[in-house]
């Protein structure tokens, strides 16, 4: 299995472990991502403002509910307290309670809304904050050039598209609020126990350093085994996919007892490491809980001696041990929130570094249109290295006539594949000219570039819909009578209507329901369809039965009938026909003329020709 599928797997979803005491990744640069994920949130200002107020109104309510509660347990204890003295005409003023509860019933109704209100706004921030993130990926993604792509696995690309925006949304929808909610919480309680008793406050900030350091110390031992679990963990997925894909192959050479071991060694990697990863972060809540109820029992003591001494009511201990116990939840919110805010803008600069990506070449300022494409293409002095320093061609010079068959051969590596790229202008050419019916593509727009083009590739792309919308991607708007028309002159006529849905059988993910040569003719369809000026065909006849072969090469003669032809030659007897051939090596042509020609020079072509068919073997070239 390629490795490329291995890292799709393996990579993991940002902010997926959310709450699990895992370590956030770090932006590289924190503060200059943060400021540029704001300028995005700056046309909501308003909304934020609604939502930062009625966070507060809905705190606050929420927070001085205790006090309200405790003077209804004071009136309650002092009742109780002159019955039992004895005290003439003494009663608990059950009235004064009820008015109490239906003012804490009141409060909470009002917290509660004020809170609906700004989960709901901030809703709506969030999604149209991401939505227009989103919709500037993808629209950077179209303008990047085929070498960023190239130059990267299919998985990060994705992590970043979709992943990262989402662990974007996620925070911005929650973790902002729960952020402030917390901050106001925290600022409320400790003016509201202030309030009730400056010594009892000090006892329970005394215990928060004792929570900061033995959480922090749990958390740098449960660092090392959440990053190893997370290494098992791809290690894992990658095994499982490799071995899902590739399990006809284990089967073949009996290489289940391996697969299986190899897979025990991997998850007990995992079971060791996660197991540690969650005993020890699990052991932070008991101890933080240990460390308050300690707190509490001080608080006890000193507010039953403040109440003998008539400092504080009892109604005060009992909203203050309210107070307390909502202390310490907003603190850990807080570093909980922290930790997913850093892994946010960790995602966000992941995101902006797409953005921020080298685009294509910018289209020419008035494009020109060839409105009636004969199908001349001329290449002129043009060189070409993926990297400016190493040049893979080196003034090439080829001239095509309309109507030509081109065939493109030679060994691996020669740039046959190169050469398509430059003429669809996937890549910049770094000097020369690649003309097309005189005009050069670098002053037409790339998309009225590549109409001009059909492609019928070695890897058929066949999306998860029906036949019929697979052969009518090719031409926008085409009849079902132009379909089936394409379908038949590929020779796909016959074995569409042979499936119980004909037309309208459905094409599994990978199209693997129908034959590689059923592919291969669908995509003939589509490319005659489409009815392009000119053809680039990479021989896919390979992985064909000899039967199969002859009704591609068919139906592949049909579409380059009168159309000028590039064909990415394989076998060499399929292109003896063609009117031009080119002999590349090392990204040079060199050597040109038809099939009776080059064999007659007894150069290179010669030698891949005879090598093919030597001892009456026919193999692949490239």
């Amino acid at each position: 299995m390629s490795s490329n599928t291995k890292n799709e797997k393996s990579e993991q979803r940002p902010g997926s472990s959310r709450g699990m005491g895992m370590p956030a990744p770090k932006a590289k640069n924190f503060k200059g991502t943060l400021k540029r994920l704001i300028t995005y949130l700056k046309p909501y200002k308003g909304q934020l403002l609604a939502v930062f107020i009625t966070a507060i109104i809905s705190t606050v309510f929420s927070i001085v509910s205790p006090k309200i509660m405790g003077k209804a347990t004071t009136k309650l204890f002092e009742g109780l307290m002159m019955k039992l003295k004895g005290v003439p005409g003494a009663h608990i003023d059950f009235t004064y309670i009820g008015n109490i509860i239906l003012l804490l019933i009141g409060l909470y109704l009002l917290s509660a809304a004020f809170a609906y209100v700004q989960q709901y706004i901030m809703a709506g921030v969030a999604q149209k904050t991401v939505y227009h993130l989103r919709k500037e990926v993808e629209e950077k993604l179209n303008r990047l050039p085929l070498k960023y792509f190239d130059g990267r696995t299919h998985g990060e690309i994705l992590s970043r598209a979709v992943n990262d925006v989402d662990n974007i949304s996620t925070t911005l929808q929650q973790s902002l609020t729960q952020l402030i909610t917390s901050i106001v919480t925290l600022i409320g309680v400790i003016v509201m126990m202030l309030s009730i008793s400056p010594l009892m406050t000090l006892i329970v900030v005394i215990t928060l350093p004792l929570s900061f350091v033995a959480t922090a110390s749990i958390a740098r031992k449960s660092q090392r085994y959440f990053i190893g679990q997370q290494m098992a963990l791809g290690q894992l997925n990658g095994h499982v996919e490799e071995m899902y894909t590739g399990h006809k192959i284990i089967k073949v050479f009996g290489q289940e007892k391996k697969s299986i071991a190899d897979f025990e060694v991997i998850n007990e990697k995992l079971y060791h490491s996660g197991w540690k990863a969650q005993f020890v972060s699990g052991m932070i809540m008991p101890i933080m809980s240990f460390i308050n109820n300690i707190g509490y029992v001080f608080v006890s003591v000193a507010g039953g001696i403040l109440v003998t001494k008539k400092a504080i009511e009892i109604g005060d201990i009992q909203a203050f041990i309210q107070y307390a116990r909502q202390f310490s939840q907003p603190i850990t919110q807080t570093a909980q929130i922290t930790n997913i805010i850093q892994s946010t803008i960790a995602s966000a600069e992941r995101v902006f570094e797409i953005l921020d990506e080298s685009e294509e070449v910018p289209e020419a300022v008035e494009p020109k249109v060839i409105t009636a494409p004969k199908g001349e293409v001329e290449f002129e002095h043009v060189s070409f290295g993926y990297k400016k320093d190493e040049l893979l061609i080196e003034d090439m010079n080829i001239s095509v006539k309309p109507g030509q068959k081109i065939a493109i051969v030679g060994p691996t590596g020669a740039g046959k594949t190169t050469l398509i790229n430059l003429l669809m202008r996937f890549y910049e050419i770094n000097s020369g000219k690649i003309l097309i019916d005189g005009v050069d593509t670098r002053e037409m727009r790339r998309a009225d570039l590549r109409s001009l083009f059909g492609m019928v590739l070695q890897d058929t792309w066949l999306f998860n819909s029906t036949i019929r919308d697979n052969i009518a991607y090719g031409r926008e708007g085409a009849t079902e009578r132009e379909i089936v028309a394409a379908a038949q002159a590929a020779n796909a006529d016959h074995f569409i209507r042979t499936l119980p849905d004909g037309y309208d059988t459905i094409l599994n993910e990978e199209a693997s329901n129908i034959s590689q040569g059923q592919k291969q003719l669908l995509t003939i369809a589509r490319a005659i369809l489409a009815n392009p000026a000119m053809l680039i065909l990479d021989e896919a006849t390979s992985s064909v039965d000899t039967r199969t072969e002859v009704q591609i090469q068919k139906a592949m003669d049909h579409l380059m009938q009168g159309r000028t032809s590039f064909i990415i030659a394989h076998r060499l007897s399929t292109i003896r026909g063609a009117d031009l051939i080119l002999v590349m090596n090392q990204g040079k042509v060199i050597e040109k003329g038809n099939h009776q020609e080059l064999l007659h020079q007894g150069g290179f072509y010669a030698d891949l020709y005879n090598s093919q068919f030597a001892g009456g073997g026919m193999k692949n070239v490239g």
